[in-house]
């Protein structure tokens, strides 16, 4: 039987765990440096920059959900999907679609106008679900990011 549950601050252990196992699954564990505590500050205080649901299998911590909000200047307020992830041994039983199914639920409850996510273009199982959920590739859009010394010297820059 499958449950999907809000992650709890008694979770970050867990969460963390499977955290790591998605950077290995991506290839890149060695960019994996998030600790619980950062988790635990994070996630489950009075102003949580992310949820998490968990999706236990028959009492099983089988995978998870991350997620937080955003807002768009053209549509509104909208959920981005940071991490959805199914431990090898409990795929194909319909659980990725169902946390993603719960997200969904989750940002029409609060009045979101979609759900937001990047998928690694190797990950043609998942690139086929999504695809047949309905969901829209914008492939002509570019992920950006700024870290490390590129983000401190742009800081810097700041008047």
């Amino acid at each position: 039987m499958l449950l999907i549950r809000p992650a709890t601050i008694n979770d970050v252990s867990l969460l963390r765990a499977m955290i790591r196992e998605l950077a290995e699954f991506e290839r890149a564990l060695n960019l994996c440096v998030i600790e619980e505590a950062d988790l635990t500050r994070d996630g489950f205080t009075a102003n949580p920059k992310f949820r998490t649901l968990i999706a236990d299998w028959h009492g099983q911590p089988a995978g998870y959900a991350l997620f937080f909000g955003y807002y768009s200047s053209w549509t509104g307020p909208g959920l981005f999907l940071e991490d959805l992830f199914v431990r090898e041994q409990f795929r194909d039983r319909g659980i990725g679609k169902s946390l993603l199914a719960s997200v969904a639920r989750i940002a029409l409850q609060e009045h979101c106008y979609g759900v937001h996510w990047e998928v690694l273009d190797w990950n043609e199982k998942a690139i086929q679900m999504y695809k047949a959920l309905g969901a829209t590739f914008r492939d002509e859009w570019r992920t950006v990011v700024l870290t490390d010394d590129a983000l401190r010297r742009l800081a810097e820059k700041a008047l």
